[in-house]
């Protein structure tokens, strides 16, 4: 359901939209992203919200720092809340823009790489905290691909094993 509804969403965009963007990533470019993180850090089924930021320093390489919030609950039932997690990963990352290597596609762009961080995790059952996962240091990997609509304005979706299984959101590029 989520894939369709994103799917449905990207469409929209674009159809919305008829102006030509130029959006190879380039040496200097600031990119933004800001979205919806889809599934939860240890396997659940959670949801949140990020952004990241990366200026690049290379034709092919672009630095920055993430921020993310992700929650997702487990059980309840009629006699309580059930488990609570809460998980906030605030992280250095670094992309690699591979795309212009053999696409012609002026205005996608594809990226992958690495974030290390630090994540505060906390969980709860029926209000009652507990520290099921533990805070502490993760090392991140993440694939995404960027689609402009406007020369400095687009969609994104990213995947992997990093905040969340799955973000999607707009980007901006300055």
């Amino acid at each position: 359901m989520k894939k369709i509804l994103f799917m449905f969403f990207f469409c929209a965009v674009l159809s919305a939209t008829s102006e030509k963007a130029f959006a190879q990533f380039e040496k200097g470019d600031k990119l933004l992203n800001a979205g919806i993180n889809l599934g939860g850090t240890y396997g659940g089924g959670g949801i949140g919200v990020g952004a990241s930021f990366e200026g690049g320093v290379h034709d092919f390489i672009s630095v920055g720092g993430q921020l993310d919030f992700v929650t997702w609950n487990y059980g309840g039932g009629l006699y309580g809340n059930g488990w609570r997690y809460n998980f906030i990963n605030i992280a250095a990352r670094g992309s690699y823009h591979y795309g212009k290597h053999f696409l012609t596609v002026d205005n996608l762009d594809l990226y992958a790489g690495p974030s290390l961080g630090y994540r505060i995790a906390n969980s709860s059952y029926d209000g009652i905290g507990y520290d099921s996962y533990g805070s502490g240091v993760f090392f991140g990997a993440f694939a995404g691909a960027r689609y402009y609509f406007k020369p400095t304005m687009g969609v994104f979706a990213e995947v992997g094993y990093n905040a969340s299984p799955l973000k999607v959101g707009i980007t901006f590029k300055f």
